[in-house]
């Protein structure tokens, strides 16, 4: 058993470069997708070739007062919405594949906001297939009649590659084979996707001639993605069902006994400085086909989702790489080289990035925002690694470039530092509601074509002739005619017949003449040949006894194949009929099994549509119980309130109207006290007269005083309800001195009054004429008034309601509005008395003390000013 052999990846081993080294910017493209609708706006020109140009749309330029202006921007090449993918792929990834079979490393991404089409660039759809189903199929019609068996490459765990025997080859494959018999479960089965074998038309096919012949190759892929800055292996093998999916729309598992939820995997750094996913399943592949079919294996576990931006978008950054390991083969041109210094490995990277995203547009919520945030700031590192690298080149400055602050800049750290060349291609959306991220996109995309990466150098394979496998197969070509036409086995590769024939002749004896007088050498070397030739005519004298022999069997043979032919013809015409019918209805076979292979995958694609909808409508209706629990809960607090202040105003308009009676009463007694005291003194006065004229006669009776009614009478008639004050009590003439309100005059107001204020059924009401009312002020109440006031009410510290008129002046704006500047505010407030204390005050003229009962008291309308106006009290 032969020792397996480490190979080494075509890369420099130090960090270190010369300064001298060539480099190139990075390649940046350009891709516009057409516009969804025909009434769409665009805010996106193509100028020429290389240019587009930017312009702002007009509603944005509406709202900014037209300051954007037109912006163009130049790219290595821009492709319209009438390009197709094979265009695309010509001028893009194919130098890439080219490079791949040269021994070069390539990376090609895609970038630009969701929805642009950054998924259907790389990987298409029927009959428009990507740039990653292309790059396969380029590679396998180049190398396919030049590679290896399986198994003889190898690859570690150490991100390098190992060469096996031809014996630990044959024993993996028979393992293989081994384990492939067993008959699998329908449910375990992986089928591939029916539309990708559609993709790429014979026409399309392409292939690159200059590659290596006496070189042995083999294709590895592998394909993963960054989920939350975490990176999932897609091709792990996981218990997976394709019809009703593990994952949820968010990336969760559904709870399963049978699920295992996959492990994220870490990067480590190689030998040779080089990053790599340990762990990751690496997988040999020998046909586009097989490619396919791995790659749908990982598609299909890839997370998307429903955004209100796109209806599929990618939730995480996918990596498809391709693995190329190439050896030279020996001097024989038959096996390859096992020489560990000549294997060589160049990988090409597939990333299709996700689109940067705004919540405010996508309305993003739970996992989907915890998905955008990150997304958001792995771009936003790469992005900041791109300034770095620029201001380092251009500026000569050796600040630290940020890789390790994301897991997508980190991975592919080394083809900046110049370990293969790098492609980038932009795809816009040119619809002008993207018309911000776009701008965004494009000056990102304007820095990264400055940034310059090394050139990668050319490595010759081996320093053997070149032509040993065109050689090697000639050899074997002409041996097998030979011996054809010696009437043996037409075998070229097993040589035993011609060495048994060989080893029956006699064998030379080992002679040297030295003298030409020699009498000894001569002789023998003559008897020998002579037994030779009479051994040789032995053999062609029964060589052609067997050749007679063998010619009349052959003959014999003859006649009875020729009436087997007859009859084989006879035969032959009838399968040709039954050909005929079974091609027709295998062609019918193959046409409603694609249409069923097809229709499974649409329902595969419905049945995951249906759990992200049917997740979205759970969330929504526990949202709606939430929202309608919270609103029964403010409709009872608001009706436990009105209830609270109906009692609260009746208890006031009871206690209001037992006062005014009480007022009035004391008023009535009052003034009666006055009218007796003059009438006292009119009889004493006209007493004095009579006595002074001398006329006699007696005085009359002296009336009575007035009895005061008694607290009792008064109880009870408190205790009468009244809906409002007696006639007496509003007669009486109130003159208080008092400045007269600013929302009196010939004005003509804007009433504003919020639906939320509640109505007072106080005695004081302030009342406008000439107003306008209105629940929302509005530019065409106030075009028509002069003056405007607000009333606002709120919860005195006391617990009574406080009302505010807060007054301002309405004057036009420069540019055709209309404004309000408040002037004035004035309060109205409702008192409730809290002392049961009585007050004396003097009654002037007559030295009488007077009761004045202050135990209940009136409400009380105040005005106050914010503007340094008097305060004024109204009764």
């Amino acid at each position: 058993m032969q020792r397996p052999y480490k190979a080494k990846t075509p890369r420099r081993p130090g960090q270190k470069k010369a300064s001298n080294t060539e480099k190139d910017p990075v390649g940046v493209y350009c891709r516009i997708r057409p516009l969804g609708a025909e009434n769409e706006e665009c805010c996106v020109d193509m100028i020429s070739n290389s240019t587009i140009q930017l312009h702002a749309p007009d509603g944005l330029k509406a709202n900014r007062n037209g300051e954007f202006k037109e912006t163009q921007y130049s790219f290595k090449k821009v492709f319209g919405i009438n390009t197709t993918q094979m265009e695309l792929f010509e001028d893009v990834a194919k130098p890439l594949i080219e490079d791949l079979i040269h021994c070069k490393n390539g990376l090609l991404f895609t970038y630009g906001v969701t929805g642009s089409g950054k998924t259907f660039t790389m990987t298409g759809s029927p009959g428009e297939g990507g740039l990653l189903p292309r790059s396969l199929d380029m590679l396998f019609n180049t190398i396919s009649p030049f590679q290896a068996k399986r198994f003889v490459f190898k690859p570690d765990d150490k991100n390098g590659m190992e060469v096996q025997g031809q014996v630990d080859a044959l024993l993996e494959r028979q393992k293989r084979d081994s384990q492939q018999s067993v008959p699998k479960t329908p449910s375990s089965r992986q089928k591939a996707d029916p539309e990708f074998a559609d993709m790429i038309s014979s026409d399309e096919a392409c292939k690159y001639e200059n590659v290596d012949e006496d070189c042995c190759y083999s294709v590895f892929v592998s394909y993963i993605e960054i989920y939350n800055n975490y990176i999932y292996d897609l091709l792990e093998d996981a218990p997976f069902d394709p019809i009703r999916p593990k994952w949820l729309g968010g990336g969760t598992p559904v709870r399963s006994n049978e699920f295992i939820a996959p492990q994220s995997k870490i990067l480590r750094e190689d030998q040779n400085h080089n990053m790599y996913v340990a762990g990751c399943t690496e997988v040999e592949v020998k046909s586009t086909e097989e490619a396919f079919e791995v790659f749908w294996k990982g598609q299909k576990k890839r997370r998307i989702a429903n955004t209100e931006l796109n209806r599929e978008s990618s939730r995480s950054h996918s990596v498809f790489t391709v693995k190329l390991a190439q050896a030279p083969l020996d001097a024989d041109g038959d096996h390859v080289l096992q020489d560990k210094n000549q294997v060589n490995v160049s990988q090409l990277c597939l990333v299709d990035l996700a689109g940067s995203e705004r919540t405010s547009r996508t309305r993003a919520e739970g996992n989907r925002l915890r998905e955008a945030g990150n997304i958001n700031q792995s771009l936003m590192t790469l992005r900041t690694c791109m300034e770095v690298l620029r201001e380092n080149q251009m500026c000569g400055t050796n600040k630290m470039v940020p890789y390790r602050d994301s897991k997508v800049t980190h991975l592919f750290k080394n083809y900046f530092d110049g370990e293969g060349k790098v492609r980038m291609i932009v795809c816009v959306n040119p619809k002008a509601d993207d018309y911000d991220e776009t701008m965004l996109v494009m000056r990102f995309a304007e820095m990264t074509q400055e940034v310059e990466v090394a050139r990668p150098i050319d490595r010759p394979i081996c320093g053997l002739a070149a032509g040993r496998r065109h050689r090697n197969r000639a050899f074997k070509d002409e041996l097998s005619h030979r011996l054809e036409e010696r009437g043996g086995p037409g075998n070229a590769g097993d040589p035993s017949a011609l060495n048994q024939l060989m080893e029956s002749l006699p064998a030379l004896p080992h002679c040297e003449l030295v003298d030409p007088a020699d009498d000894h050498s001569l002789p023998r070397l003559i008897e020998i040949l002579e037994r030779r030739h009479r051994v040789r005519q032995m053999m062609a004298e029964q060589f052609d006894k067997t050749a007679n022999t063998l010619k009349s069997m052959v003959q014999q043979f003859d006649g009875q194949l020729n009436a087997k032919e007859t009859f084989l013809q006879e035969q032959r015409c009838k399968l040709s009929e039954k050909d005929k019918v079974i091609i027709s209805q295998r062609t019918e076979l193959e046409r409603l099994e694609k249409k069923s292979k097809t229709l499974e995958y649409k329902v595969d694609i419905l049945q995951k549509t249906t759990d992200m909808y049917e997740q979205d409508k759970r969330s929504l209706r526990h949202e709606l119980e939430t929202r309608e629990q919270r609103l029964q809960r403010e409709l009872t607090d608001r009706r436990r309130m009105e209830q609270r202040m109906t009692g609260m105003m009746t208890d006031t308009k009871l206690k209001w109207e037992k006062e005014c009676e009480r007022r009035v009463n004391a008023k009535q007694l009052e003034m009666q006290n006055k009218l007796w005291v003059k009438d006292e003194k009119l009889k004493q006065l006209k007493a004095i007269v009579t006595e002074s004229s001398g006329v006699g006669g007696f005085p009359s009776e002296r009336p009575e005083k007035p009895e005061r009614p008694s607290r009792e009478r008064d109880h009870n008639m408190g205790q009468k309800r009244s809906a409002s004050p007696s006639p007496l009590h509003a007669a009486l003439p109130v003159h208080p001195t008092h400045r007269r309100s600013h929302s009196a005059g010939g004005e003509k107001w804007v009433d504003h009054k919020p639906r939320s204020n509640l109505d007072l059924d106080t005695v004081m009401q302030p009342i406008l004429p000439n107003a306008i009312k209105v629940s929302t002020p509005n530019e065409k109440a106030l075009s028509k008034c002069n003056k405007y006031v607000l009333r606002h009410q709120e919860l005195a510290s006391d617990g009574e309601i406080e009302t505010k008129l807060i007054k301002g002046d309405v004057f036009k704006t420069r540019s055709g509005g209309q404004a309000v500047q408040f002037t004035d505010i004035e309060t109205l407030t409702l008192e409730c008395p809290t002392s049961s204390s009585r007050k004396r005050r003097s009654g002037s003229g007559e030295g009488a003390d007077q009761m004045e009962d202050i135990e209940n008291r009136a409400p009380v309308a105040s005005t106050s000013s914010g503007f340094g106006y008097q305060k004024r009290r109204k009764p």
